[in-house]
């Protein structure tokens, strides 16, 4: 059996000290004895009661509470903020400028393809066909790269509008390159048609001789 010997917890209240701590947090009170403090701090005695920690602990309590106004004002704004960029990750993740103007593009695309693709037909060469299409490449990456992009809506449609107008003018300038074409290839043909005409000039030359010939034996009959 083991015997555990513990200490007596006594309590002796001593009031010099209880009014020092009094003085030292709150400013309230005395120090005692004044005998001691006069002799050996009396500087501290003069200085004691307004040297307190009450007004540190107000200082404190202010700041803190005055934080807890800015956290809440900070928390309101990132909150606001928070819902302004999920509607603008929304905004940019879904391509509703594509669902106005994407129609009309590939119609306008569409023109531009097949009119390259008669560039041939109308005389023109394989490197005039493959420039015209490295253009057209151009315009599907431009189409692509917008579609990929992260931009709202708003300056997604302008950027589909550029595209629309330029394309639109391309395919205007290669029509009116075709024209060119088409009028070159049928002038060349009446050219080698003009060309390779007969040269009659010998018999005409030889009936107006018998004519002559003829109309002179006549007179000479007469």
């Amino acid at each position: 059996m083991q015997i555990v010997n513990a200490q007596r917890i006594t309590y002796n209240h001593d009031n010099a000290k209880m009014n020092q701590v009094t003085v030292q947090e709150t400013g309230a009170g005395t120090l005692t004895p004044d005998l001691y403090y006069s002799t050996l701090h009396k500087r501290y005695k003069k200085t004691a009661n307004a040297e307190n920690k009450m007004k540190y602990r107000t200082a404190v309590g202010i700041s803190a509470y005055n934080q807890i106004d800015d956290s809440e004002k900070l928390d309101s704004a990132l909150v606001k903020r928070a819902e302004i960029e999920a509607l603008n990750m929304a905004d940019r993740q879904v391509d509703l400028a594509w669902l106005a103007e994407g129609k009309k593009i590939e119609s306008k695309m569409s023109d531009l393809e097949r009119n390259i693709n008669r560039i041939m037909s109308v005389g023109g060469s394989n490197a005039q066909t493959q420039l015209w299409r490295e253009s057209y490449n151009k315009f599907v990456t431009a189409i692509t790269t917008t579609k990929q992009a992260y931009m709202p809506n708003s300056h997604r449609k302008k950027e589909y509008l550029q595209i629309y107008a330029d394309i639109t003018q391309a395919n205007a300038t290669l029509i009116k390159f075709l024209v060119q074409l088409n009028t070159r290839s049928a002038t060349a043909k009446l050219l080698a048609a003009s060309c390779n005409k007969p040269d009659s000039r010998g018999q005409i030359a030889s009936a107006a001789m018998n004519r002559w010939r003829g109309a002179g034996w006549s007179a000479i009959r007469k």
